[in-house]
């Protein structure tokens, strides 16, 4: 598997929640405002997305999307960092010494 590759698998596995210890999840403030059952259809929506493309991840890494919920459009983003937080992780494939923290925001608010 190439790094590219274990990224994007490593990314998708944050993205559902299975990577326990590794992952941060930070809610912005419109999302944070939902009521609750629009919020977790949207976390499930974020969970389920696969709809990646050459045009939406040029890269290959499978780090960022956008769904729409109720007529509202939301965007999710994860970015690495080093286990202190404080600097970007320098190997993203490494889950010995990266932190992923996916995003999760309102359109309006990227």
């Amino acid at each position: 598997m190439s790094p590219t590759e274990k990224i994007a698998h490593l990314n998708d596995k944050a993205r559902k929640g299975l990577l326990p210890g590794s992952t941060k999840v930070l809610l912005t403030r419109e999302v944070t405002a939902l009521p609750e059952d629009v919020l977790e259809r949207l976390v499930g929506a974020v969970k389920t997305f696969d709809a990646f493309s050459e045009e939406n991840d040029p890269y290959g890494e499978r780090d960022f999307g956008a769904v729409e919920l109720e007529g509202e459009r939301y965007f999710w983003k994860i970015d690495y960092y080093d286990r202190s937080l404080r600097f970007g992780a320098e190997d993203p494939s490494d889950t010995t010494e990266t932190v992923r923290v996916l995003t999760l925001m309102h359109a309006s608010e990227y």
